[in-house]
C-alpha cells in the first residue's frame, strides 16, 4: 500500500451506492491516492459490489466486531472509517482513541451523543434542556379517558428508525391499536408543517461548517425520494445551534424537524450519520466527504455554510447493481 495513500472504509454499507461513489469522487477531488471500501455482513449489498473493495465482517453486535475492524484498518491501510447505519454508533463510539492510535479517524460522534439518538424521548428531552421546541410527548391512555381528545396526535416507537411504526392516529380506535401493538410507542401532538431534513456538518473539533436544509417532499420506507435543498437563514441557524449543542458532534449529522405555517421551528430527531438523502446536498455542493478527508489529512478547504445551490430538486428512481453469483457466495 502506498504510504501516502488515504483508503476509507464505510460500514454496513447496504443501499448507499451514491454516497460510496462520493467518497470516491472526493478521493479523485483531492488528488490523493486510495480506495473507498465498503464492509458489510454480507456479500449481497449492492455498496459492496460498487465500492473499489468489498470486505466481509462479523455481526455489528458480535465482540469481535471492533477487533475485526482495527485489524483490517491495518491491513488495507484504511485511515477513515464511516459508520451508516443507528445501531453501530454508540457501539463505536467508545473506541475513538483505538483507531486514532492507529492513524485512522473514526468519524462518529461522543458516547454522549450517540446514545442521545438512541431513543426519541432522551433526544426530547435534550431538545427541551436546551431550550429548543419539539412535539409534546402524550399519555395515550389518558388521550383514551378524555372525550374531549383533539385528534390527531402521533405515534411512533421510541427507539425506532426509518419511519419503521411510525403512524398518524385520528380516532380512538386506532390510538388503542396502535399503542397496544407498537413496543416502546411513544404519542406525541400532531405538528402542521413542511417537514425538513438537515445536513449539519461538524468538523472535526464539533465545530458546525455547514448546514444544508432538505424539504422532504415525498418519501418511501422512511426515505426521501422527492427533496428540495431550501437555503432558509432561519433552518440554517437552528441547524448550528442544534448541532454544536450536542456533546462532541462529528461528521455529517441528520436533524429532522417541521416549520410550521408561522415560521416556528419544531425539532423532531437527530441521527448523527450521514442520512439517506445526503446525495441531495452533495449534488448541490455540499461536499461533504471531500472536506471530511480534508481535515483528516491537516488540510484546510474552502468551506462556506451557504456555498451551495438553493432549488436544486431530487427525483430519486430505482437502479441496480450487477454481478455473478459466484460474486455473492
Amino acid at each position: 500500500m502506498d504510504a501516502g495513500a488515504f483508503s476509507v472504509l464505510l460500514t454496513s454499507g447496504g443501499r448507499r451506492v451514491a454516497l460510496v461513489r462520493e467518497f470516491q469522487a472526493a478521493l479523485r477531488a483531492l488528488g490523493v491516492p486510495g480506495r473507498v471500501l465498503v464492509a458489510d455482513l454480507r456479500r449481497n449489498a449492492a455498496a459492496f459490489h460498487a465500492a473499489d473493495a468489498g470486505v466481509l465482517v462479523p455481526r455489528v453486535t458480535s465482540p469481535e466486531y471492533v477487533p475485526h475492524l482495527l485489524a483490517l484498518c491495518e491491513r488495507e491501510g484504511v485511515r477513515m472509517v464511516v459508520p451508516l447505519i443507528d445501531t453501530e454508533l454508540h457501539l463505536l463510539a467508545p473506541h475513538r482513541e483505538a483507531f486514532a492510535a492507529r492513524g485512522v479517524t473514526l468519524v462518529v460522534s461522543s458516547p454522549a451523543t450517540t446514545e442521545l439518538s438512541l431513543d426519541k424521548r432522551t433526544t426530547r428531552d435534550f431538545f427541551q434542556a436546551h431550550g429548543f421546541d419539539t412535539p409534546a410527548v402524550l399519555d395515550a391512555a389518558a388521550i383514551l379517558a378524555d372525550p374531549d381528545a383533539r385528534y390527531p396526535y402521533f405515534l411512533k416507537p421510541a427507539d425506532g428508525s426509518c419511519s419503521v411504526g411510525a403512524t398518524r392516529i385520528d380516532d380512538a380506535e386506532s390510538l388503542a391499536f396502535h399503542a397496544r401493538h407498537t413496543a416502546n410507542a411513544m404519542v406525541q401532538e400532531f405538528v402542521k408543517g413542511e417537514e425538513y431534513t438537515l445536513d449539519v456538518l461538524a468538523d472535526l473539533t464539533g465545530k458546525v461548517r455547514c448546514v444544508v436544509p432538505r424539504l422532504r417532499i415525498e418519501t418511501r420506507a422512511g426515505e426521501v425520494s422527492k427533496g428540495m435543498t431550501v437555503k432558509d437563514p432561519l433552518l440554517m441557524e437552528a441547524g448550528r445551534r442544534v448541532v454544536e449543542a450536542l456533546p462532541g458532534a462529528m461528521g455529517c449529522m441528520t436533524v429532522q424537524l417541521f416549520l410550521t405555517a408561522e415560521r416556528a421551528v419544531k425539532f423532531i430527531e437527530i441521527n448523527p450519520r450521514f442520512g439517506g438523502g445526503f446525495p441531495l446536498a452533495a449534488a448541490a455542493g455540499a461536499k461533504y466527504p471531500e472536506w471530511l478527508i480534508a481535515w483528516a489529512l491537516g488540510r484546510e478547504p474552502e468551506v462556506a455554510m451557504d456555498a451551495w445551490t438553493d432549488g436544486l430538486v431530487m427525483l430519486r428512481y430505482d437502479d441496480a447493481v450487477f454481478v455473478q453469483k459466484s460474486e455473492i457466495g
